[in-house]
């Protein structure tokens, strides 16, 4: 930890101290210290954390700061939790944070504390202030969960491995039902196993807390990376609808959170559930103190941004969580047909879609959302399906599936007027100056083929036409290739929402491996941050397929001696230069036999040249990727216009030259996505070689 001068500018000391209470915070959020074994959640000791002296002269200007900022804290736009602020003096030693004497600098050239922390962290944090001030709790239950216990804790940890599995894969997932069974135990034994504990099946404290470590160390590899406004391609659910809900409020907005409050009170024992009909009455009330109090907001009752945007980030964490392995965000078909007979949240999540528009819809009937497919269920479905012209069977399969949650997420973000149908033109071309729901719609589509197409940049959908969104239906229109005025007619309209319903339906969403560019400067010995926590990741996953490679037991961003036998034990094993540092060719090593091992799952299970139901595109990685490098290189072998690429079964930079390459050959949009009509094309191409 560095020090603070107090002649500093006022400016620069608020921005360290706002930082340096953050990091304890986070360190007490996520159980840090108990996860890695101490008996304690926060130190006043050097060897682990800030030091404090009780009784010690400290100076007027540093008292006074403190005593006004106490209570706040840095988080990310949206986030609850503390930010993890990491910083250093910026002179004897460099980190990917905050620089102490750089904030000097900053403050005389007139920024204030917050404009501070934003050139280091982002610009999505924000200073938030709390009143919510109790004693640190403990998470873990009180006693050993072992074969045959059941309730919320049990549930939790089912959660958390199933998020651990995602980077771990050979754990296997779980049922998350608060039932310790076989198949629980099993994946606590290979968990225990993987970082070094004993293998007895049982959660006792030391494992509870390690799986804790491990679920907040991969959902969080990305502390000081921001996902900031990046669209991902996925429909909007979620946004703060801009109105107080209270006692006495009604309508969708309040149903949708009576449904998450209930998501969350699985998994927490403190919140009550309430029964979801849009009416916010006392039980209401209840359930949303109990959030508020358990997850440290003001304690008032009433859903604000604030509360509004944390019961949905953590409900949506849930379901991210307990979700199949290939099913990445709420909203995402599970991969599964629904029938009448199933059972479980995917179809509790399908009913309270159905619910949502049947409030503006009267063709579509009333459904209760309790997880059971029967017969008023079947006719809601069949009653959607007759409306919006869809086959009428009664079955919940992708098109279905995604056509109740695109309607869903329409109603809820104001895209569609009731019974309105989603891609309807309007009547009229919109351009500069254009307004309403209509904009708002071509707008939102937009906005989610920008996580696809580069060329298309990211907007709000706000439903005001300005020059931004002239800007990207410029950038779509000479994409695929239509007059380029900036004005949305039918012509444009219809091929936007044609390639939106064609990348939703057909193509599905992009499929790639989040991985980080080498940093700018070698890690080494004494280094700390997140990218040193992503290389104990990697190495810890790597370690896993190769035993020569030393162990890694904890994933903390201390790049430590462990840290560095297990960096020289990798570069002896493929030969590179042992020298205990990760410079920028170890650190490409690392990442590509990362995305090797992580990716490869042994043969494409899919019959041969059909479409994987996903996008490639950079940094995908897999069969499916070898095989299109396989299609390509035959192609190659014939067409002068095609390149060879390695048959690596990542997707780099190479290979998307070469798609790139081949769809201007071969007369499709440049994208450099391989879609299923790319797809398409290159098999059919590579398929001629053997007719």
């Amino acid at each position: 930890m560095g020090l603070v001068g107090p002649t500093w500018p006022e400016q620069a000391l608020r921005a360290n101290i706002h930082a340096q209470i953050s990091l304890a915070l986070n360190r007490v959020y996520t159980e840090w210290y108990r996860s890695k074994g101490y008996n304690f959640q926060i130190t006043s000791s050097t060897s682990y954390d800030q030091y404090y002296v009780h009784g010690r002269n400290i100076f007027e200007v540093m008292s006074r700061i403190t005593d006004d900022i106490f209570n706040t804290y840095v988080r990310r736009i949206g986030t609850i939790d503390p930010y993890y602020t990491e910083y250093c003096d910026g002179k004897t030693v460099s980190c990917p944070g905050m620089k102490q004497w750089g904030t000097v600098t900053l403050a005389n050239q007139g920024r204030n504390a917050l404009s501070i922390l934003q050139y280091y962290y982002g610009n999505n944090i924000e200073i938030v202030r709390t009143n919510n001030i109790q004693a640190i709790p403990e998470s873990y239950p009180g006693t050993p969960l072992r074969l045959g216990s059941t309730g919320n804790a049990v549930r939790t940890i089912q959660r958390q491995l199933n998020r651990i599995a995602r980077n771990y894969p050979f754990f296997g997932t779980l049922e998350v039902d608060g039932v310790f069974g076989a198949s629980t135990e099993a994946v606590v034994k290979k968990f225990q196993k993987q970082f070094s504990l004993a293998q007895d099946g049982v959660v006792g404290r030391d494992t509870w807390y390690k799986i804790s470590y491990i679920y907040v160390a991969v959902k969080k590899l990305a502390e000081l990376s921001s996902e900031g406004e990046a669209a991902t391609g996925n429909l909007v659910a979620g946004q703060w609808p801009g109105t107080l809900l209270r006692v006495g409020s009604r309508g969708d907005d309040v149903e949708q959170i009576q449904f998450w409050l209930n998501a969350v009170a699985e998994f927490v024992d403190t919140i009550p559930t309430v029964t979801v009909d849009g009416i916010f009455g006392q039980a209401t009330d209840r359930a949303v103190r109990a959030f508020q109090q358990h997850f440290g907001l003001t304690v008032d009752g009433i859903v604000g941004q604030a509360t509004w945007n944390s019961i949905y980030n953590e409900y949506s964490s849930i379901q991210t969580d307990i979700a199949p392995p290939n099913v990445d965000t709420p909203g995402q078909f599970p991969g599964t047909t629904l029938a009448v007979g199933s059972r479980g949240n995917d179809v509790k999540q399908m009913q309270f879609y159905l619910r949502i528009i049947s409030n503006s819809n009267s063709a579509i009937p009333a459904i209760t959302a309790d997880g059971i497919f029967g017969s008023a269920t079947e006719r809601a479905v069949r009653a959607f399906q007759q409306f919006y012209g869809l086959t009428v069977d009664g079955l919940v399969g992708k098109l279905t599936w995604n056509k109740i949650y695109e309607v869903y997420t329409g109603i809820i973000n104001g895209l569609l007027a009731p019974t309105e149908r989603p891609g309807t033109y309007p009547g009229a071309p919109l351009r500069i100056g254009s307004t309403g729901r209509a904009v708002k719609e071509v707008q939102y589509y937009l906005y989610l083929m920008s996580a696809y197409y580069t060329e298309i940049p990211v907007i709000a959908f706000d439903g005001i036409y300005g020059t931004a969104t002239a800007e990207a239906v410029r950038a779509y229109q000479r994409l695929f290739g239509l007059a380029v005025d900036g004005v949305v007619g039918p012509a444009t309209w219809n091929s936007i929402y044609n390639q939106f319903s064609t990348l939703r339906n057909v193509d599905g969403p992009v499929n790639r491996f989040r991985v980080f560019a080498y940093p700018g400067y070698d890690l080494q010995e004494g280094m700390s941050g997140s990218m040193v926590q992503f290389v104990q990741f990697m190495l810890a996953y790597i370690g896993s397929f190769y035993d020569t490679i030393s162990p890694i037991t904890v994933l903390d961003g201390e790049f430590g001696p462990e840290t560095k036998d297990a960096v020289e034990s990798f570069q002896r094993e493929f030969a590179f230069a042992i020298t205990g540092i990760v410079d920028e060719p170890t650190w490409a090593a690392l990442v590509i036999t990362y995305l090797s091992l992580a990716s490869d799952e042994g043969e494409n299970d899919l019959p041969e040249g059909e479409y994987p139901g996903f996008v490639l595109a950079i940094g995908s990685a897999g069969p499916s990727v070898r095989r299109l490098q396989r299609y390509m290189n035959g192609i190659a072998s014939r067409f002068c216009v095609a390149w060879f690429v390695p048959e690596s079964g990542i997707f780099d930079e190479i290979t998307l030259n070469a798609v790139k390459e081949f769809q201007e050959g071969f007369g499709l949009p440049v994208t450099g996505l391989v879609d299923r009509a790319t797809w398409d094309a290159i098999y059919n191409y590579y398929i001629m070689e053997e007719e």
